[in-house]
């Protein structure tokens, strides 16, 4: 038994577990692997917190992008509405002034119409005047037109009392 090689291989192994064992290295072993696990707990730890973070900052982004959605949806709305009131108001004020130069346009009309009615009844009443005019002389000359303006005197006396 002592001549055989496996045996003296077993005692170098267990001499060898001994030495490992004396010298703590299986504490050191576990000391290293316990700190090693740890630095991986914290670096798990830290992982999942900037996680979080990341999901805030997501979340936080996309309620904002969904508010600048819907203000730029109001910024239109108002937008539209603010082009239809004022599309309106110029359709009103066009309207406006296409009944305000209508309505010019045709005062100046009767204006017209009045000031040619008036220049036609002038030219008639100097047609009339210039006529009866020609037909006073022709009949009243002579004795008959003393008479008549004799007459026409004595009537102005009368009319003017």
């Amino acid at each position: 038994m002592f001549f055989l090689a496996e045996f003296w291989v077993a005692v170098a192994f267990v001499v060898f577990l001994l030495v490992l064992v004396y010298y703590k290295v299986p504490a050191l072993v576990g000391k290293v692997l316990d700190d090693r696990a740890e630095a991986i707990r914290r670096e798990l730890d830290e992982a999942r917190r900037v996680r979080e973070e990341a999901q805030l900052l997501l979340a936080d982004y996309q309620r904002k992008h969904r508010s600048v959605g819907e203000e730029a949806e109001a910024i239109v709305a108002q937008a539209r509405r603010e082009a239809a009131t004022f599309a309106e108001e110029t359709r009103r004020n066009l309207k406006d002034s296409l009944e305000r130069r209508t309505r010019l346009a045709q005062e100046k009309i009767a204006r017209a119409e009045g000031q040619a009615i008036d220049e036609v009844r002038a030219a008639a009443v100097d047609l009339a005047i210039a006529a009866a005019e020609k037909i006073l002389r022709e009949k009243a000359s002579g004795a008959a037109g003393a008479a008549l303006i004799d007459q026409s005197i004595r009537d102005l006396k009368s009319r003017l009392n």
